[in-house]
């Protein structure tokens, strides 16, 4: 029934001479801490505060986030998830201060509220709440870790979690190149609907290679930074250097295989001269033989 007759009231707030104002920019609170909606309204100088109705709502649902009528707190018909989280500045409703603190802001608080007062006249405006909370420090990981070459896909992890809401990542190389056209995002929430934020990036490895992940959420910023550099300690053997290597064990081979050729011809030419002197030796000791055996004439 109630809620029925503060639509009609809304219903009529085009024909209210009385003035509510809230902030035209959205309240950005940070969860788990407290959040102040500001209303004022302008009003009769002396006002009895008997007279004097605040309904805080929530806009699209129009269920009672906290009342006041009469005089005092009527909560009732309060929502149950606002239990025991809200508040009026009591000391300052005379002055036209309707503002409603909220406390341990979470998630599900985000949306649109609407103040309505009343006092003699009625009216109403509506804010919007916005939670943020920050990521923690994103982290970079590697895979595979080990026995990395230049030309290999390696595929690079960006995490960062407990955040809202979800954050945009930026990846670029040590040439401050954007790299993010190549990279698959995903978000999953916790039970308190905050997030964790994975993003990953798949490149083609090169030497000395650096890159980083920046993580920006839109309601606080840039939150994070995080690179990971990729040395030649973590890198085997480069193509370059094993051509080089290739290339003198060939030379190696080809020298190796000249110098036996060489080896070679040298012996066999020394074998056949060791023949040679042997044989002309023979003919030598042959000659001689005959001469001796040849009978002296008288």
């Amino acid at each position: 029934m109630l809620s029925l007759l503060l639509s009609a009231m809304l219903a009529m707030q085009a024909m209210a001479g009385m003035e509510v104002q809230v902030p035209e920019q959205p309240v950005v609170a940070l969860h788990g801490r407290d959040a102040l909606l500001n209303c004022s309204f302008n009003h009769p100088n002396p006002m009895n505060l008997s007279d004097l109705s605040i309904f805080w709502l929530l806009t699209d649902t129009k269920r009672s986030v906290h009342d006041y009528w009469g005089g005092k707190d009527q909560l009732v018909d309060q929502a149950e998830s606002f239990a025991n989280r809200t508040s009026l500045f009591h000391s300052q409703l005379g002055l036209g201060n309707a503002s409603l603190l909220l406390s341990r802001v979470v998630v599900a608080d985000e949306g649109s509220y609407t103040c309505f007062v009343r006092v003699q006249e009625h009216g109403s405006a509506a804010l919007l709440l916005q939670v943020a909370a920050p990521y923690s420090k994103p982290v970079v990981t590697l895979k595979p870790e080990s026995n990395l070459r230049p030309g290999d896909n390696v595929t690079l992890t960006c995490v960062a979690y407990g955040g809202y809401p979800e954050a945009g990542v930026i990846w670029q190389d040590g040439s401050e190149r954007n790299l993010t056209d190549n990279i698959a995002t995903s978000v999953v929430a916790n039970e308190e609907g905050l997030f964790t934020m994975t993003s990953t990036l798949t490149v083609v490895l090169e030497p000395n290679s650096n890159y980083s992940c920046r993580l920006i959420n839109p309601l606080l910023g840039d939150e994070g930074f995080a690179f990971v550099t990729i040395t030649g300690q973590n890198i085997g053997f480069p193509p370059v250097a094993l051509w080089v290597t290739i290339g003198l064990a060939v030379c190696l081979l080809v020298l190796l295989i000249a110098l036996a050729a060489v080896c070679r011809r040298k012996i066999k030419e020394s074998c056949e001269e060791a023949r040679r002197e042997a044989e002309e030796a023979k003919e030598l000791e042959e000659g001689e033989s005959k001469t001796a055996m040849t009978p002296l004439k008288s």
